[in-house]
């Protein structure tokens, strides 16, 4: 949900052949087994002409800062978003990027065993190593000395990232980053918002981690505001020198 800099700017695996898509304001940074950027441009086309023509004929789904139903008929997309949304009680939108990542993410994996998709700050990933995930943080003087350790065991997943600091998206708080896991990337997309909406301040940490716990499907959360932060749940972190 921010600018994109928690995985590609400390990638240092060289196993995956990395590569760009871009379309609109999608851009998405891809790592896979070769090189599937003219697969990955057709599925981000399509996964946002469904988003678009949606949008069309329901507009309140793209201002809407609440939960909202899916259509009966919705794309499968809308539905992941709606979804995610109603767990994390925010609006659709506010899931936008890890669905976007998660959709064509999960359909590359019929062409690569291994993806990764960063999609501006949101990952969607599946691996089957170990990976380690930097954590940007804007000003904080934890940002760039961490990162979270993921086992490929628990993947496919999806860790995302709100910042009321850093970045454009909409954030009513002003942490330095919330970071959520969970096994949906629309999910953790959506609940990092809505913690994010949370914290102001430091003393706001344990409000946010109180969230995550109640938030059905999430599996992890970082939040860091200035030279705090904390922890819950399937969450591994290590100095990004390890």
């Amino acid at each position: 949900m921010y600018e994109p800099r928690t995985y590609r700017h400390w990638v240092k695996d060289k196993d995956l052949v990395s590569f760009n898509v871009v379309v609109k304001e999608t851009d998405l940074y891809i790592r896979a087994s070769s090189n599937l950027e003219p697969e990955a441009l057709k599925l981000v086309t399509k996964h946002r002409q469904m988003l678009e023509r949606y949008i069309e004929q329901h507009p309140s789904f793209l201002t809407s800062l609440e939960p909202i139903a899916a259509e009966n008929n919705a794309p499968p997309i809308i539905t992941r978003m709606t979804e995610a949304a109603e767990k994390a009680g925010v609006g659709p939108m506010a899931t936008v990027a890890g669905a976007i990542a998660e959709s064509v993410g999960s359909e590359l994996l019929t062409l690569s065993p291994e993806v990764i998709i960063e999609n501006g700050g949101d990952i969607y990933l599946k691996t089957l190593k170990e990976r380690l995930i930097g954590i940007f943080a804007g000003q904080s003087p934890l940002s760039g000395k961490i990162a979270l350790e993921i086992n490929g065991e628990e993947t496919p997943m999806g860790i995302c990232t709100s910042s009321g600091t850093v970045g454009h998206s909409l954030s009513f708080g002003k942490a330095d980053a919330v970071i959520v896991l969970a096994k949906s990337a629309a999910l953790a997309d959506a609940a990092a918002t809505a913690i994010g909406n949370l914290i102001i301040q430091p003393g706001d940490i344990p409000l946010g981690i109180e969230l995550a716990q109640s938030i059905d499907g999430v599996r992890g959360v970082v939040i860091i505001k200035d030279d705090k932060m904390g922890l819950w749940g399937e969450v591994k972190i290590c100095p990004t020198s390890a």
